[in-house]
């Protein structure tokens, strides 16, 4: 029971046992003074009876009439006329008259009245004692109106208590339910502050409230720093900014896949004889040439933003949305040699000569999202060093091979479509496990079969077309069916991913919701993945199906994350139950120390707003102890397929 309920049913009975008392008290209060009223009528009636039968001289007939008449009134019980020598010549009684009151009222409070005596003489000579008893009907009327009266004016009066008591009662409750809400609020990982009561004794309650708020805000925002910095040099080159040499193999295998058969070109770029030019122009300049080059290339023109990344001392990477990468590197030749002259600082009676000016090759490879980043890596580096035997500033393109004929967009769509109505999808089933082994739930991405019998193809083939198509909400629908179905048949827990599209229409978070209202067993098994680019961009997005489906049982987290993370200002406003890392930002954990300080930092920022947080793709078993030793709550990836 609620303190404020307590307090209410006190309140309450302390008003009623009040009420009780009053109303008892008055009426004990009313029935001694009936009973002595009724004591004194009895007396002095007696003593004017005895008067008038005195005035009867002795006459045994006389006196026997005026007492007949006397009780045939009606309102005495009882009269008697004891003789001077013991005998009673007459004596009448009669039934108690009926009251008005209920018969538990005349008993709980009986009226005694003591008879009323009188003695009857006939001058000097004593004749005998008269002794009476009147009827307390009306008496106990009386005393049952009385008390009606009071207690309908003291119920008057208690409720007037009680809107008082509901008042304060509230006025009270306001604040404590607002530091119960600001302690849910922390325990959910949001930071809330609130307004100091007027209630005395709850002003330092609040005030020490929103202290530790505003202190945990504070380190929350710190350790987001923190990690953002390690993320910083865990996948960056320190001094350009660019990404390092294994964060762009991996950027560039997921653009790669999230293609769908879109030309991607991929360019490199070597800074010629770099050593040289250090011992000639010196470390700085060289820094600020490096720099300057990084800029330009994060700058090039390009229909998408082209993913720039450092490979090594001298060489850099570009991959970008383009048809023709040639073409693209030979306009970005311009740039290049702008920037490469702009930052050197002449040095103290130092003046370069023309060929001591630094100077670039370009190797540039087409269509390398058909053979993967490997091979276009290695294509464009054949086409470099073809680059660097033609000389300074020199641009060689290729194509990379095509192992097959890309099929067109409404080839794609129609293949689609077919599927879906044609029900030919099912879920993969990956294991996600804990550090003792035991399985969590399976990871389920959706497969579609694009062909009548042929293979179940992963999202990487068909997810961007289903995006230009508008057909994901279907896709998302179906995946979430799929779950429920196979969560009632066998019991274990399931993970389906979501698209970015679907989530924000409305139609779809309404139908989902209705799919878990239909099955509300199977939803609280299931986990729902939302993409980290979507939260970041859109947090309100994911607060709202956070908010939906949550209630409905389901458990919803981030996937794919670890590049967003530290930059979102309002994570823990998400109501998100946990976090998945990115695959891209784990490889070489056990051997990377600054890989293993961002995960380290992931941690500490996701667990200090109560968040679970899972490794996606763990390839190597090296990897997965060190994250089981960091604390991940789960993994997933080839190594746990192997257990």
């Amino acid at each position: 029971m609620s303190l404020i309920r307590r307090m209410a049913l006190l309140m309450l009975l302390v008003v009623l046992l009040a009420l009780a008392g009053g109303v008892l008290t008055t009426l004990v209060a009313a029935r001694n003074t009936l009973q002595a009223q009724l004591t004194v009528k009895n007396r002095d009636n007696a003593q004017a009876l005895a008067l008038a039968l005195s005035q009867q001289r002795g006459d045994a007939a006389l006196m026997e009439l005026v007492l007949a008449a006397q009780f045939d009134t009606g309102t005495y019980r009882s009269i008697k006329l004891v003789g001077a020598d013991g005998r009673v010549p007459f004596e009448r009684e009669a039934a108690t008259a009926p009251s008005r009151a209920p018969a538990w009222f005349v008993r709980s409070l009986p009226l005694r009245a003591e008879p009323g005596v009188g003695q009857v003489s006939d001058g000097w000579r004593p004749i005998g004692r008269i002794e009476l008893v009147s009827q307390s009907a009306y008496a106990l009327d009386a005393l049952w109106r009385a008390g009606v009266r009071a207690a309908q004016l003291l119920a008057l009066v208690g409720l007037a208590g009680a809107v008082l008591a509901a008042w304060g009662l509230r006025s009270i409750r306001r604040p404590l339910d607002a530091a119960v809400a600001q302690a849910q609020a922390l325990q959910e990982g949001r930071f809330v502050t609130v307004d100091e009561p007027a209630v005395a004794e709850l002003k330092p309650l609040a005030r020490s409230m929103n202290t530790m708020v505003g202190r945990l805000s504070t380190m929350f925002d710190a350790q987001a720093q923190q990690v953002e910095s390690l993320r910083q040099q865990a996948q960056t080159d320190a001094l350009t900014g660019l990404l390092n040499r294994r964060q762009f193999m991996l950027d560039a295998q997921r653009r790669f896949e999230a293609s769908a058969g879109d030309a991607q070109g991929i360019v490199l770029v070597r800074v010629q004889e770099l050593e040289p030019l250090n011992r000639r122009l010196g470390h700085a300049a060289v820094d600020a040439l490096l720099r300057a080059l990084a800029r330009a290339l994060a700058e090039a023109p390009a229909a998408d933003r082209p993913l720039c990344g450092r490979l090594n001392g001298s060489d850099f990477a570009l991959v970008v949305a383009c048809g023709d990468a040639l073409t693209f590197a030979q306009a970005l030749v311009p740039a290049l040699r702008t920037a490469l002259a702009a930052p050197i600082p002449p040095t103290a009676g130092f003046k370069p000569h023309a060929g001591e000016w630094p100077s670039l090759v370009i190797g540039a490879a087409d269509q390398a999202q058909v053979v993967g980043m490997p091979a276009a890596l290695a294509a464009a580096d054949q086409a470099l060093a073809q680059a660097e035997a033609e000389g300074a500033w020199a641009v060689v393109g290729c194509r990379c091979t095509d192992p097959a004929p890309a099929a067109g967009e409404g080839h794609w769509q129609r293949q689609l479509t077919d599927a879906l109505l044609q029900q030919r999808s099912s879920l993969a089933e990956y294991p996600v496990r804990n550090a003792r082994g035991e399985l969590l739930h399976f990871d389920c991405p959706l497969r579609v079969q694009l062909q009548p019998g042929g293979a179940f193809e992963s999202a990487s083939k068909w997810l961007a077309l289903a995006t230009r198509s508008r057909l994901t909400n279907a896709m998302d629908q179906r995946a979430v069916a799929l779950a429920l179905e196979q969560i009632a048949r066998d019991g274990v827990a399931r993970c389906v991913n979501l698209a970015a599209a679907s989530l924000q229409a409305t139609e779809f978070v309404a139908a989902i919701s209705a799919q878990l209202r239909q099955a509300p067993k199977a939803a609280a098994r299931l986990w729902i993945d939302t993409p980290e680019s979507l939260a970041a961009a859109q947090p309100g997005v994911i607060q709202q199906v956070a908010q939906h489906w949550r209630a409905l049982g389901a458990r919803v987290g981030l996937e794919h994350a670890g590049a967003a993370l530290s930059g979102m200002a309002r994570l823990y406003e998400l109501g998100l139950d946990y976090v998945r890392i990115d695959a891209r930002f784990l490889v070489g954990i056990a051997d990377d120390a600054a890989v293993r300080r961002h995960a380290e930092g992931l941690l500490t920022l996701l667990r200090g707003i109560g968040l679970q947080v899972y490794a996606e793709g763990v390839d190597r078993d090296e990897d997965l102890a060190v994250l089981w030793t960091l604390g991940f709550d789960g993994a997933t990836g080839p190594a746990l397929t192997r257990i």
